[in-house]
C-alpha cells in the first residue's frame, strides 16, 4: 500500500476526481448568481446560454489544467483552482458592470447570441490568463 498513492494512475484518478467534483461546485454556485436556469434554458433550446455554460465549463477546466500542471498535491490544486474560480465569478460580475446599457443575464436568458458568445469568450479567453498566473514561477 505503501507506492499505491505515488502510482501515476492514482494521482490522475484523484485530479481527475476531484476536478470533476470542483467543476459540478463551481457550476452550482454559478447556477445561483444567473437569474435563469442554465439547464431548462439548455434544454429548451437556448443557445445562448449554452454557449455560455459552455464557456464557463471550459473556463473552470482550463483552470483546473493549468493548476494540475503546475502543483504536486491535490490540497494546493484545489486551492488554486477555487482561487482560480474565484477571479472568474469576478470577470462575469466585472462583465455585467462594463454593459449598463443592458443586463448580460436578462440578454443571455432572452437567447440573444451575441452576447452569449462574448460570454463564452470572455470565460475561456481569462481563463488562460488566470492559468498563466498559476503557472507563472
Amino acid at each position: 500500500m505503501e507506492g499505491f498513492w505515488e502510482h501515476s494512475l492514482v494521482i490522475h484518478a484523484a485530479n481527475f476526481s476531484v476536478a470533476v467534483l470542483c467543476t459540478l461546485l463551481f457550476m452550482a454556485i454559478f447556477e445561483l448568481v444567473t437569474k435563469y436556469n442554465n439547464w431548462d434554458e439548455i434544454k429548451k433550446g437556448n443557445i445562448s446560454v449554452a454557449m455560455a455554460t459552455g464557456g464557463k465549463i471550459f473556463g473552470i477546466a482550463n483552470i483546473f489544467r493549468h493548476s494540475i500542471m503546475h502543483n504536486d498535491t491535490l490540497l494546493v490544486m484545489i486551492g488554486w483552482g477555487f482561487f482560480g474560480f474565484f477571479l472568474l465569478i469576478t470577470a462575469y460580475y466585472i462583465f455585467e458592470f462594463f454593459t449598463p446599457k443592458f443586463k448580460i443575464d436578462d440578454e443571455i436568458a432572452n437567447d440573444n447570441r451575441a452576447v452569449g458568445l462574448i460570454s463564452m469568450i470572455i470565460s475561456i479567453g481569462l481563463s488562460y490568463v488566470i492559468g498563466a498566473g498559476i503557472t507563472y514561477k
